[in-house]
């Protein structure tokens, strides 16, 4: 018996909107297992699947349908894309040409064996990443490395920066998507990227106050000011643009430190030095991962807090998200003494979004949870946290707090684009 595979969206979306999956033409009650595969750019193999069972109709809704086990178990409507798990260990789902779609297959298999074989059903989505009539331009104008994603329309569009953290390229996936919700976003490379340096040492603000402006002078920017959206080291990057530089709004911290980390920050005729760490605190697993939680000093205990930005220069408000299960560093705790600091010098309480079971690397919807994958610039597998069930629902709420917060402040439209399934 062929059965139907019927997507919702069909055909193509965009790789944060949820899909409807529906089996149709199945035998009442019959066990079948459903199958995920996608290959990346790179020709890496991702693959998921889970067990079910038809209804009293023969039909399968993954919506009401829990999964019986394989991947993930329960009420998964979206499981089959985010439980992804590389063929090859510690490869990390990205998406670096934002141009292309990722492709996933889709098929159904009669019965749970570990291995079934009859195909009964088929079905593929295009999943991309420019949402209709979002446009995409490369700029090279001053130093800048970066890209520019603008929204359809003839009117300005609220304007964020967006900065990654110590794997370092021109990471656009994240802004391309964000594009998509009505905001200009600008991609901004710092390291590793064409002939910018290759190691990430000595930085300069400067670098950084030439993206703000040449955001606030864009036509299509709405001003006065812009958003900062920053993950990892790109996240105190963005606490040092908000304390020092003008045109500031409000910022976004993704697992960021309060503390200027990895290398020494200049602007104008000051230097910040970096956070202090002690590598002998470096744990590695029996099978060489690594785990850098406990290297890093807490800066509050630096002679004269040396390392720590100064949060009472800077423009608010902010809004920490955090994965509790962070291993990369004390994400938690260093949320925590920004709160403290910017109240204690007369400043609005930030707002603080903590997740269990979620670690460093929080992703835009149904990425699949990276827990640990080989680092870009070292060439070694880290731990970075999280547990997978939960961090993928993280990455979706964090995923609605990260426009509805920028949407407020930036003065921007409410965004209805998605709904949740």
């Amino acid at each position: 018996m062929a059965a139907t595979v019927t997507l919702e969206p069909a055909g193509h979306c965009t790789w944060d909107e949820p899909v409807r999956i529906v089996v149709r033409g199945l035998v009442p009650g019959q066990r079948v297992t459903l199958r995920a595969s996608l290959r990346d750019e790179k020709g890496a193999l991702f693959r998921a699947r889970a067990r079910y069972c038809a209804d009293g109709i023969g039909e399968l809704d993954l919506a009401r349908a829990p999964a019986l086990g394989g991947s993930f178990v329960g009420l998964e409507p979206m499981g089959l894309f985010w439980a992804l798990e590389p063929e090859k260990p510690f490869v990390r789902l990205v998406k670096r040409d934002v141009l292309t779609p990722f492709v996933v297959e889709l098929e159904v298999f009669d019965g749970h064996d570990p291995e079934p074989q009859r195909l009964l059903g088929q079905a593929v989505q295009e999943r991309h990443f420019l949402s209709p009539g979002v446009r995409r331009e490369s700029v090279r104008v001053g130093k800048l490395h970066a890209t520019l994603f603008l929204p359809p329309g003839r009117e300005p569009f609220p304007g964020i920066i967006d900065l990654f953290g110590t794997g370092g390229g021109l990471c656009e996936y994240r802004a391309s998507l964000l594009a998509g919700h009505g905001f200009a976003v600008l991609a901004l490379a710092y390291f590793r990227f064409e002939d910018l340096p290759e190691y990430l040492k000595d930085v300069h603000l400067e670098y950084f106050e030439e993206a703000v402006d040449f955001m606030l002078q864009h036509p299509k920017v709405k001003g006065p000011g812009i958003g900062l959206l920053g993950f990892s080291k790109g996240g105190d990057l963005c606490l040092s643009m908000a304390s020092f530089l003008k045109g500031i709004t409000a910022t976004v911290l993704i697992n960021a430190c309060v503390a200027n980390t990895i290398t020494p920050l200049h602007y104008k005729d000051m230097t910040i030095p970096n956070l202090a760490s002690d590598l002998e605190k470096l744990k590695i697993s029996e099978s060489g991962i690594m785990d850098f939680m406990d290297i890093w000093n807490n800066p509050l205990e630096e002679p004269n807090h040396q390392s720590l930005i100064p949060l009472e220069k800077a423009q608010g408000p902010f809004l920490f998200i955090v994965g509790k299960d962070d291993h990369n560093w004390k994400s938690e705790l260093y949320a925590h003494i920004a709160s403290d600091w910017l109240q204690a010098h007369g400043k609005d309480k930030p707002q603080i979004i903590c997740y269990p079971g979620t670690g460093h690397c929080i992703d835009p919807p149904y990425f699949p949870p990276c827990l640990a994958s080989v680092h870009a610039v070292l060439g070694q597998a880290m731990v970075f946290g999280g547990e997978p069930r939960a961090q993928s629902r993280a990455q979706v709420d964090a995923w609605q707090q990260i426009q509805t917060f920028f949407h407020k402040h930036l003065n921007g439209k409410k965004s209805v684009k998605h709904s949740k399934i």
